[in-house]
This record gives C-alpha cells, structure tokens and sequence, in this order.
C-alpha cells in the first residue's frame, strides 16, 4: 500500500468530498433518467420539484411516469448509494486492518458468512422481523471475520498471504453452507434466495433504504473516529503501542463496525462482490492512503460506483435485467487479477 501523505488539511478534505459528492450526483440524475421507459432530465426534475409541493410548478410527469420515478427508480438508487458506501468503506478498513491489499468483505468470505446468516433468518421464520436478516446477516459476518482472524495465526505470524488464504477457505466454506441451505429450501424460495445471491437492487423498499442508513451511518462514525489509528497501525502493530494505542480494542473494533455495515449492506442487497475490494484502491491511486480522507473519499466514489453498476444491469438487456453483482463481478474478477499479478 501507498505510504499515508505527510501532510493532509481540511480543505483538501472538503474539496474532495465536495468533487466526489457532484459526481454522485450526476450519476443519480443519469440513473434516474436511464431504464426501458427513458424520462428526459428537466421533465424528471419538474416532476420532483412538484412532489415538494414548489410553489407555481405543474408537475409534468404522467401517472406511470411518476411511479417509475419514484416507487421503483429513486428506492433503488437510495439503496445502491447506501450498499456501495457500506460495502466500501468495509473494504478499506479490512485492507488496513489485514495490512492486505486483496482483502475486501467478498473475498475474505465476509459477505458469505452474512449471506449464509440472512438466508437462515427467512428459512426459520425470522424475515417478517424488523432486524430478524440484518441482525442475522452481521451475526454471520461478524463470525465469518473472527474465522479468517484465527486461521491466519497470532499476531507474530499473521502475514498477507495466510489471511488471504484463511478469506479462501472461509469463502469456501460458507459457499458450501449456502449451497445447502439453497437445497433444502423450499420450491418457491430457491428462485429469490438465488436471484438475491447473486446481489438484487430490484426490490428496494423504504424499510431496507432506512435500516442500511442507519447501520451505515453507525459503522460509518465509528471509522471515521479511527481514522487516525488506523494510519499508525498501517505502519506496525509495535509503533501503534508506542503512541499509545489499544492496538486489540481497536482492531476489534473496528472488525465489528466493518462486519456491521457489511452485514447492513448485505441483508438489503444479496451478496454484491469486489465492490470493496476495487474502490478503495481507485481513490487510494487518485487521493493518497490516509484515511482521514480514504474514508470518505471511499463512502462517496463506492456509493456512485454502485448506481452506475446498477444502471448499467438495468439497461444493458432492457427491458430484461442483470443482478447487479453480475456487473461488479465482471469488472472486479479482472482487477482483483490485475492486484495479484502486482503484488506478486
């Protein structure tokens, strides 16, 4: 990883964020626009001044028009904002923590052990609860991670490539675990736990966007809190002690606000991969490793990658549809290959 710049201020924080929060923006608009039935950009801008009730606009949006736009496109582009932050900011803490380039909540077997929890909170009865899945999905997250810690050994022996090897073998094995669970699942269960599986942004509901707001803006505090420590323990759990922090309280701690968001993101969305893994590397190459900045940077770039995958599903075989993690599957396997080639 990139050594953290020497010198960051908040100006260059804000100026950032503040480019980072216009490209999310525009990408909100374009994905509103985008989709089989297209609407123009000033008739859907109309149409959501006038839902605001502003003052001396007639709403130019016909009846279907005004419920694609804001039953099924706006739900959903809420909820692909909110999944892609969470999903990477999990992935630039994990990086940090692990001091592992190739981790991400997909990889390690993170967002498996989630997926496995979420699927046996409906199969038991558990989805009609409020925090029955997510409570489920972080429980199995969580558990997932504490898996990857152990077989990568003590502090003394943990190195790069055993804990990536520990994240293969979780992978592998809550992999196996959801193939079970799918088999003996129900007839009219396989096809949404499957299409769920596979990272589904279709059924976005005001529930789901407030509930992964929430977790992320919980898990979201705590990293950015951390922010700091997390650059000392970059350079050595012993310089970490020297200043002072509590290397194992922290590391912990931030394991479950990584685990919490992922857990949040995957219960709402299905299992969505490399997303964590290739965002954070691209604002790393673009803004520099000090996660006073990669953070935020990573919440804002992950959430605008998200909306694009998302569109793209949506309209590259309209009026069919793509799962999302279709789309960030093809683009991250490349990437993630492109990773291991370099730091090799």
């Amino acid at each position: 990883m990139p050594h953290t710049a020497p010198h960051l201020t908040l100006i260059r924080i804000f100026r950032v964020c503040l480019l980072l929060l216009a490209l999310l923006a525009g990408v909100s608009i374009l994905s509103l626009m985008a989709g089989s039935a297209p609407i123009g950009i000033a008739a859907a801008f109309k149409g959501m001044l006038a839902a605001v009730r502003f003052p001396g606009l007639s709403d130019p949006l016909t009846g279907e028009e005004r419920t694609i736009l804001f039953s099924i496109r706006l739900p959903r582009i809420l909820l692909a904002g909110l999944v892609g932050a969470a999903l990477s900011c999990a992935g630039a803490v994990f990086q940090a923590l692990l001091r592992n380039p190739l981790a991400d909540p997909y990889v390690l077997g993170v967002s498996g052990g989630c997926a496995v929890g979420a699927i046996v909170a409906i199969l038991i009865g558990l989805g009609s609860l409020s925090f029955g899945i997510p409570g489920m999905a972080f429980a199995g997250g969580l558990f997932a991670m504490l898996l990857v810690w152990g077989l990568a050994g003590s502090a003394g022996e943990r190195r790069t490539d055993r804990t990536l090897l520990a994240g293969i073998i979780v992978n592998a094995f809550f992999s196996a675990l959801i193939m079970f669970l799918v088999s003996i699942a129900s007839g009219e269960q396989i096809h949404s736990v499957i299409f769920w599986l596979m990272g589904d942004l279709a059924m976005a509901g005001e529930n789901d966007i407030l509930l992964a707001a929430l977790f992320l803006i919980a898990g979201f505090a705590v990293m950015v809190l951390h922010a700091r420590d997390l650059n000392v323990l970059l350079t050595g759990e012993e310089t970490a002690l020297q200043l002072g922090i509590p290397v194992e309280r922290t590391r912990m701690l931030l394991l479950v606000s990584a685990s919490l968001v992922t857990g949040a993101a995957v219960s709402v969305s299905g299992i969505i991969g490399f997303v964590g893994l290739m965002v954070p590397h691209m604002v790393r190459m673009l803004f520099g490793s000090d996660h006073r900045l990669l953070l935020p940077a990573s919440l804002l770039f992950g959430g605008a990658f998200l909306m694009a995958a998302d569109t793209i599903a949506r309209v590259a075989l309209a009026p069919a549809e793509l799962p999302v993690g279709v789309v960030t599957a093809l683009c991250g396997a490349p990437y993630f290959a492109y990773l291991m080639k370099r730091s090799a």
